[in-house]
C-alpha cells in the first residue's frame, strides 16, 4: 500500500520525544498514530532502551510488529518476542575504552545493559540511574559487569557535564566503540560503527521501506544519525542544540504533544 502522504515510515525516539516524563504516551500522540497507521504508514520506535526494558511500553503503543532498540544495537520483533539482529560490545575493547577515557578525566562511574530479550541492566558503585524507573542490578565491583554479553556502556562522571565528557570519551576512544549521548545523564558506548542509523536501516529494509519517505523524531544527539538517514527530521522544542542544528524542523515538546502536532499535519 502507498500512503497517501509523502511519508510512509514515522521513526520516534521514546524518551524526550514521544514519552512524557512519566513515561506515558498522551491520548492525542496515540490518536496521531492511529491515523497515521489509517493512512497507511508504518510506526517504528528507535531508542537507546534495550528491548528488555521497552516491551511493556511497546504493548501500550500496541506495537506487535519491529522496534529499534539499544541505539540501534538491537531489531526486536516485538510480536514474537524475540531478536531479529543484535550485535554486542566486546567486553575487552569495553574495559580498554573505559580505562582510555579515566586516564584523562579521572573516575568514571559505569553501567551495562547486557544483550537478550531477557538481559539485565547492571550498575557498578557509585553509577546513579539516570532515569530511576528503569529496573537495575546493583553489582559488587566493575568486573562483574563483564559477565555475560553487553550491547553498551553507560557513562557518568562526577562533576563533567555530559557534553563534556563525550567530547573526552569520543577524542579518546577512537575505533574502539562509537560514543552516543542519548539523554541527561547518559553518556554510551556502543559497537563500533552502530547508531539508531544503522538499526532503522535493517528494520526498514526488513519492511520494504525507504529513507526518502521517512520522518523522524527525536531530541538528542544519538538521534542525529537518525535525521541524517531519514527525509526529514523533527526536533522536540527542547532538543539539544546539536540535533536542532541538523533538523529540517522543530515542534513543540513532548509534554506539549510535538510529535502528534506534526503527525495532524501530515497525516490530517
Amino acid at each position: 500500500m502507498v500512503a497517501p502522504t509523502p511519508y510512509s515510515l514515522i521513526a520516534t525516539d521514546l524518551d524526550g520525544t514521544l514519552l512524557r516524563a512519566d513515561d506515558s504516551v498522551s491520548e492525542r500522540s496515540l490518536a496521531a498514530l492511529a491515523r497515521a497507521a489509517r493512512a497507511g504508514a508504518r510506526h517504528l520506535v528507535v531508542t537507546g532502551r534495550p528491548a528488555p526494558r521497552v516491551r511493556a511500553l511497546l504493548a501500550d503503543l500496541g506495537c506487535t510488529g519491529l522496534a529499534v532498540c539499544g541505539q540501534g544495537a538491537q531489531v526486536y520483533d516485538a510480536g514474537a518476542h524475540r531478536l531479529l539482529w543484535s550485535v554486542t560490545l566486546d567486553r575487552d575493547l569495553a574495559e580498554t575504552a573505559l580505562g582510555k577515557i579515566e586516564a584523562e578525566v579521572g573516575q568514571v562511574y559505569a553501567a551495562v545493559d547486557q544483550d537478550g530479550v531477557d538481559g539485565l541492566t547492571l550498575i557498578e558503585p557509585g553509577y546513579r540511574m539516570p532515569h530511576p524507573a528503569l529496573p537495575a542490578l546493583r553489582v559488587g565491583r566493575r568486573d562483574d559487569l563483564w559477565c555475560a554479553p553487553i550491547s553498551k556502556v553507560l557513562l557518568r562522571h562526577h562533576t563533567l557535564s555530559d557534553d563534556e565528557l563525550a567530547a573526552t570519551a569520543r577524542a579518546v576512544v577512537g575505533s574502539l566503540a562509537t560514543v552516543t549521548m542519548s539523554g541527561p545523564g547518559t553518556v554510551e558506548l556502543q559497537p563500533c560503527g552502530v547508531t539508531k542509523a544503522t538499526g532503522l536501516a535493517l528494520a526498514a529494509d526488513r519492511l520494504g521501506l525507504s529513507p526518502e519517505r521517512a520522518v523522524a523524531f527525536g531530541d538528542m544527539p544519538n538521534d542525529v544519525p537518525m535525521f541524517d538517514w531519514a527525509a526529514h527530521g523533527v526536533a522536540m522544542a527542547d532538543a539539544h542544540p546539536e540535533l536542532k542544528t541538523v533538523a529540517d524542523e522543530i515542534t513543540s515538546s513532548n509534554e506539549d504533544d510535538g510529535v502528534a502536532v506534526v503527525l495532524e499535519r501530515l497525516f490530517g
